[in-house]
């Protein structure tokens, strides 16, 4: 556990980048999410996107950084493992439930496409979409120092999907 004055020390340091200063936390992470839920959206018009979507892979925080061109990248990566647990706990549960979706709504839109309904493609994708986005805003919140979360009702329903 990290002392008020070390913690104090890395929002100084994360100061004037797009790191939050209240969380040690980079909303750029979410990108990663924002690319999957932009090629989901395309499958009901572009079945064959799928396949866009089959290569898509979870990254963590840090293999998200050391990947991107975000100016801040190697402090996002240090500075992940300083995130208060009252803060990295919830995020790292979000993430998970966000690749959970992911995979589950590629298998399960891929056998949608097999079959030929079109209409229920449209309507799995566009739930599945809505799915992701609420837990990408629960992350976003986290990020931005929100202790808000989802209630396990609304994560079951999510992942029922």
């Amino acid at each position: 556990m990290m002392d008020d004055a070390a913690f104090s020390a890395w929002q100084k340091k994360v100061e004037g980048t797009n790191i939050s200063s209240t969380t040690l936390l980079a909303t750029d992470y979410l990108n990663h999410f924002n690319e999957i839920v932009m090629l989901l959206e395309m499958v009901p018009d572009m079945p064959d996107m799928i396949e866009d979507c089959k290569e898509w892979a979870p990254k963590s925080y840090q293999e998200h950084f050391r990947d991107s061109a975000f100016s801040d990248k190697e402090l996002a990566i240090e500075a992940y493992e300083h995130v208060p647990p009252r803060f990295r706990q919830p995020f790292e549960e979000t993430i998970e439930h966000l690749n959970t979706i992911v995979a589950h709504a590629v298998s399960q839109l891929e056998t949608i496409i097999e079959t030929g309904d079109e209409d229920l493609l449209r309507v799995t994708a566009s739930a599945v979409t809505t799915s992701l986005q609420k837990f990408m805003d629960v992350a976003s919140g986290i990020i931005h120092g929100s202790a808000k979360t989802m209630s396990q009702d609304e994560i079951d329903a999510a992942l029922a999907l």
